[in-house]
């Protein structure tokens, strides 16, 4: 049977085959935004032929697949792939690329190689391995939404803060509160949470950190607040440190005691604090610039007065009867009794 090809149509076996293949590489591509955005997989940040790039290490993406089976669903029917075949296949749809350490030698006074090097280059077999092998991410990665909001308000906040000066009395107000106690709240919590660690260390040996994550810097919105602490896991720690650590946070407590300033000391402090908050709340371009207008006239004033006085020195200096001088050709002879003749 003679097939025959009409030009210009498409053949339906070739369709079907790209749509297939367009539809695995979506997959992968898919599998490998999720691998990326998952907080398990560790990676770092490192300096690729003068590229920014984020990699991680051979032995992190298989112990991540190991531990999180759940994520190779997203490939569908390839989800029973061995974990090799899956990195060669991202390697080979150009979604990930091999690198090596630039630096392959310890630097002076170490013993071993850098864990996460900083500078990298491309490897030249671009094959998987998990043996000291380093793979870095080669499409972008998508902004989430309020990244792009943060990034847009940003400018605007910074702008908003420039012209607080401005701002009507009862705004300085809200915002002066405001700002405080947020910062008393955060300053609060976080003395609560060293003090229920030390009482807790202290007595029981335990180390309990509420709030684990507050602290963290790469931590996500939802972990940033989490409130049960992780299980300790930790060898318990000895008496004698223990009781150390609690003779001198005692010895600490008694001297900041001592020397706590006395009322006379506190009403200083806050006197002088109430005045700075006083002149930046009051502080307004009507009475900038009518205590710049006060200046000016005071300074002209100043010098209209120095102008006069001079004026009237001089006229008055002008105006006074002045000694009569004898002419030049004339004589002045003195007698025997000391009185001048005129000749």
């Amino acid at each position: 049977m003679l097939k025959i090809t009409i030009f210009g149509s498409p053949d339906p076996t070739t369709d079907a085959l790209a749509k297939k293949q367009a539809t695995k590489k979506d997959v992968y591509q898919l599998f490998a935004e999720k691998l990326r955005d998952h907080k398990d997989l560790e990676s770092r940040w490192a300096v690729l032929q003068e590229t920014r790039v984020e990699y991680f290490r051979g032995k992190d993406f298989v112990k991540f697949l190991t531990n999180h089976p759940e994520v190779k669903e997203v490939l569908e029917s390839n989800n029973n792939l061995e974990i090799e075949d899956i990195g060669n296949i991202l390697l080979g749809k150009s979604l990930l690329v091999r690198c090596d350490r630039v630096v392959k030698t310890p630097r002076p006074g170490k013993k071993k190689l850098s864990t996460w090097p900083a500078h990298l280059e491309i490897f030249p077999e671009q094959v998987f391995s998990e043996n000291d092998a380093f793979f870095a991410w080669t499409f972008e990665k998508k902004n989430p939404l309020w990244q792009t909001l943060l990034a847009f308000f940003w400018p605007v906040l910074t702008l908003g803060i420039c012209l607080f000066p401005v701002y009507p009395h009862w705004c300085k107000l809200l915002i002066l509160y405001l700002c405080a106690g947020i910062l008393l709240l955060i300053l609060s919590l976080l003395l609560v949470r060293a003090s229920v660690f030390g009482v807790t260390w202290v007595v029981l040996g335990k180390r309990v950190w509420f709030f684990p994550n507050i602290l963290a810097d790469e931590a996500t919105l939802g972990e940033l607040f989490q409130f049960w602490p992780k299980k300790d896991e930790e060898e318990r720690p000895k008496w004698t440190a223990r009781l150390f650590y609690a003779i001198l946070a005692v010895v600490a407590i008694l001297l900041l005691r001592h020397h706590t300033p006395d009322e006379a000391a506190r009403s200083r402090y806050q006197k002088r604090v109430s005045n700075i908050i006083d002149d930046v709340l009051e502080w307004s371009p009507t009475l900038a610039l009518s205590g710049m207008m006060e200046k000016q006239q005071t300074a002209f004033n100043g010098t209209d007065f120095t102008e006069n006085q001079t004026k009237s020195s001089k006229q008055n200096y002008e105006d006074m009867p002045q000694p009569d001088e004898p002419p030049e050709d004339e004589e002045i002879k003195i007698t025997d009794d000391g009185v001048n003749n005129r000749e």
